[in-house]
């Protein structure tokens, strides 16, 4: 592997490891990621994981850019060998009727059964590699190869917050309102982004995500509960 160092102006520098999107990239990405935070390396603002690089943003005051790329040398020959923590989220979501305006279409071209490209996508796993497009939009995968398809040949000018949505093999949910060309195939009533918490975006890259499906009922009642804020989604830590 060949790791390269690209400068994003005077104040930030791309650490890229490929060209594809994968999830040995993505924990490289994440691994050192995490040893800069864990050595409070010196100069380093802010840390922006992608698919396959790692945005660093700097104060040229405190650290010049050769340096902090000698230092980012070193902390790559170092290797994580003890198992990570990292948080699993369950979400609810509901895949009936007027939640899932593309479940049937997504089915079809599938050649699957709307029942079996829910359990499809309930039972799988999902990384979450990166948080990107709008405010707390979590790209995650992957997807079982039986749901791989392209975007949506005609892209919707509004998608509705908490759509759960497939293209490539990504799976997402949109936090608000905005344009979206993937399949919509499920809601889920919680929020993804709250602008009243100090960390508003709710995953962040690394997190496990899995959907839990549920009834129209018990997502009215989920909404509700959220709008109230008396719903807390559930997570727990799993070592990985």
């Amino acid at each position: 592997m060949t790791v390269q160092f690209l400068s994003a102006g005077d104040t930030a520098m791309v650490v890229q490891f490929g060209e594809v999107i994968d999830r040995v990239l993505s924990d490289q990405v994440l691994a050192l990621s995490r040893r800069i935070r864990a050595l409070n390396v010196p100069g380093v603002v802010d840390l922006v994981p992608t698919f396959r690089s790692l945005l660093i943003n700097y104060d040229p005051t405190q650290v010049r850019g050769a340096q902090l790329q000698e230092t980012l040398k070193d902390l790559l020959e170092s290797e994580d060998t003890e198992p990570q923590a990292v948080r699993q989220w369950s979400v609810p979501v509901c895949y009936d009727g007027e939640y899932a305006p593309d479940l049937q279409e997504v089915a079809q071209t599938a050649g699957l059964t709307t029942e079996q490209v829910v359990q499809l996508h309930a039972d799988t796993q999902f990384h979450v590699y990166m948080i990107g497009f709008v405010p707390g939009y979590p790209y995650m995968g992957d997807l079982p190869k039986q749901l791989v398809l392209p975007r949506r040949s005609n892209p919707r000018t509004r998608v509705p917050p908490g759509s759960v949505a497939i293209a490539s093999s990504m799976t997402a949910v949109y936090p608000i309102e905005s344009p979206g060309g993937w399949h919509l195939i499920g809601a889920t009533p919680i929020r993804l982004f709250d602008i009243r918490h100090e960390a508003p975006a709710l995953f962040k890259p690394g997190d496990k995500v899995r959907f839990k499906p549920v009834d129209s009922n018990e997502y009215q009642r989920i909404r509700d509960a959220v709008a109230a804020d008396e719903y807390e989604v559930k997570c727990e830590e799993v070592t990985v």
